[in-house]
């Protein structure tokens, strides 16, 4: 489980020490740094046996694995310049590393959403799309969150109609953010933006919020809203997936994780819950949901909201299939 992995390695990071730890953090994502030191942090006493697992774990693992180029993008271009010149080569090697010249947009990873959205507050409702799609996807809807009404409607549409990002549209945040974009002249287009990525973040919005959003892009263009909706995946539409599928997601979630997210889901959801799980763990959650008393709203749908990701990401993987919300199933 997910949970596993993160406690192996805090229980790892925290034996090396802190020089080598840090040389670790170094290579992390802002994402994976915050799991991780939050992980550690909740760490106490560990067992001698655990450690002795953990560290028995990590030497088998890289004993199985060997380091064949040290600089892959270079390995890349030199390879394909040699097999096909330096124009087709050039063509394709800026859509096999695609997005490898956008270091200076790192930064804003590990800014926390209200401080971007201050960043950003005076912008272009453009050039806001242009920089919110290169972040992940609940960053985004956390710096959506701290816009005026106004302001969020107005980036959503335009993210949803964003075909591709042109170096012209970042030009004018380049003094704001400290060159967001690496390259100048050479940054190239990406295919970032769309329907798809606008129906990630709404997901990630909240309830009050997501209709707002929806409801000004309707008044724009009721055909772009719809295809919005369409590709967005609720809670009450793990309905929609199979038992296989839905005992898959089971194993990546903690049970308080379920307990919590079932508080505000329809009988029919919580039945195809239940009926996917071993008697002794359904007979437990039954139990933890007639014992748990009333919770907050925000409560119930953060926790949703985690299992949604946790959908969204075996999705990705290729472990499961969703729907959108046609006739046609497709991954989304």
């Amino acid at each position: 489980m997910e949970d596993d992995g993160l406690n192996d390695a805090a229980i790892f990071l925290m034996s090396l020490g802190e020089e080598e730890a840090a040389e670790v953090f170094k290579h992390l994502s802002p994402k994976e740094v915050q799991k991780l030191g939050e992980t550690i942090a909740r760490t106490r006493a560990v067992s001698n046996e655990r450690v002795s697992q953990v560290m028995a774990r990590f030497t088998e693992t890289a004993a199985s694995q060997r380091l064949l180029v040290s600089d892959t993008d270079n390995y890349v271009r030199s390879v394909l310049k040699r097999a096909l010149g330096d124009d087709k080569a050039s063509l394709l090697i800026d859509r096999i590393l695609q997005g490898g010249d956008v270091s200076g947009i790192e930064s804003l990873k590990w800014m926390d959403p209200l401080s971007i959205a201050e960043l950003l507050r005076n912008e272009h409702p453009q050039i806001v799309a242009a920089i919110l799609v290169h972040l992940e996807f609940d960053q985004t809807a956390g710096v959506l969150k701290n816009f005026s009404e106004r302001t969020r409607n107005e980036v959503m549409l335009r993210i949803a109609t964003l075909e591709g990002i042109q170096p012209t549209a970042l030009k004018d945040l380049n003094e704001v953010l400290y060159k967001v974009l690496a390259g100048g002249d050479k940054i190239r287009k990406t295919s970032m933006g769309g329907v798809k990525t606008s129906a990630e973040i709404i997901n990630l919005l909240g309830t009050q919020l997501e209709t707002s959003v929806l409801d000004s892009i309707r008044e724009h263009d009721p055909d772009l809203a719809q295809k919005i909706m369409d590709k967005m995946f609720t809670f009450e539409d793990l309905l929609k997936l199979d038992g296989k599928s839905m005992q898959l997601i089971l194993k990546e979630v903690s049970s308080d994780m379920l307990v919590v997210s079932l508080k505000g889901a329809s009988t029919e959801l919580r039945n195809l819950v239940l009926s996917n799980m071993s008697s002794r763990a359904a007979e437990a959650l039954r139990e933890d949901l007639e014992s748990r008393g009333p919770m907050r709203l925000s409560e119930v749908e953060a926790q949703q909201k985690e299992i949604l990701k946790v959908v969204r990401r075996l999705a990705d993987e290729g472990q499961i299939v969703i729907g959108g919300g046609g006739e046609d199933e497709s991954l989304v």
